[in-house]
C-alpha cells in the first residue's frame, strides 16, 4: 500500500513538472514572438529615416545640427538594437523620437517641403509605423508581465531557475521626456515613440507605462 502511494506521488510530481515546463516554454514563446513584432516596427522605422533626411535636406540644408541629430540618433538606436536589451532601446529610441520632433516642427516653416508628396509620404509612413509599434509595444509588455510573473509566483519559482528561464525586461523608455503639445490626440497610455497624426510631429509621452503593456536585435535573455 505504501509503495502505491509513493508511486503515486512521484508521477504527479512528474507531471506536476511536464506540465509547468510546457507552459513555461509556452510563455517564452509568446514573449519572444511579441518582441519579434516589435523588432519589425523598428526596423521599418530606420529604414524610413534615411529619405526621411535626405526629401528634407535639400530644403532646409541649412539645418545641418537638425539633421545631424537625427542620423546619429538613429544610428545609435540601430546600435541598442543590435543589443536586444529592452532598456537600451527604449532610451535610444526615445532619443530619436525627439530628434524627429524637432525635426518635423523646423519643417513647419518650410511650406514647399511640407507640399511636396515624397515629404508627405514619408510622414504618412511614419504615423503607420509608430501606431504599430506602440501596439506591438503593448502588446509585447503584457505577455512579459505574463511571463515574469509565472516565474516569480510559488511552486514555479522554485525550479523555472533551474530549468534555465529568465525573466525578460519591459519595453520601456526613460521619464522626463517633453510632453504631448496642448490640444493634440489623447496621450497612449505608457511610454514609447509615437507620431502625433493631429500635426505630424513626433512626441513621446511624459511617464514610463506601467507592467502589463506593449528594439531591434535579438529577443531579450529568457
Amino acid at each position: 500500500m505504501g509503495t502505491w502511494i509513493v508511486v503515486g506521488i512521484v508521477v504527479l510530481v512528474v507531471l506536476w513538472l511536464v506540465f509547468t515546463y510546457n507552459g513555461l516554454i509556452s510563455a517564452r514563446n509568446r514573449t519572444q514572438e511579441a518582441w519579434s513584432e516589435i523588432e519589425v516596427e523598428l526596423k521599418r522605422r530606420h529604414d524610413l529615416i534615411p529619405n526621411l533626411v535626405n526629401t528634407v535636406q535639400g530644403y532646409i540644408g541649412h539645418e545641418r545640427g537638425t539633421l545631424e541629430a537625427v542620423t546619429n540618433a538613429r544610428a545609435n538606436a540601430v546600435a541598442a538594437g543590435a543589443t536586444g536589451d529592452p532598456q537600451k532601446i527604449g532610451q535610444a529610441e526615445n532619443v530619436l523620437s525627439q530628434s524627429l520632433r524637432t525635426l518635423f516642427a523646423v519643417s513647419e516653416n518650410y511650406p514647399d517641403l511640407k507640399a511636396i508628396s515624397a515629404f508627405t509620404n514619408l510622414q504618412e509612413n511614419l504615423t503607420a509605423t509608430e501606431d504599430k509599434l506602440e501596439f506591438s509595444r503593448r502588446f509585447y509588455n503584457g505577455n512579459v508581465r505574463d511571463y515574469n510573473i509565472k516565474l516569480q509566483t510559488l511552486p514555479t519559482s522554485l525550479i523555472a531557475g533551474a530549468l534555465g528561464f529568465k525573466p525578460f525586461g519591459f519595453f520601456q523608455a526613460d521619464e522626463g521626456r517633453p510632453g504631448r503639445p496642448a490640444g493634440e490626440l489623447p496621450e497612449h497610455a505608457g511610454p514609447g515613440p509615437v507620431l502625433s497624426a493631429g500635426r505630424r510631429e513626433l512626441y513621446a509621452p511624459g511617464a514610463p507605462g506601467a507592467p502589463g503593456e506593449g528594439g531591434g536585435g535579438t529577443p531579450p535573455p529568457g
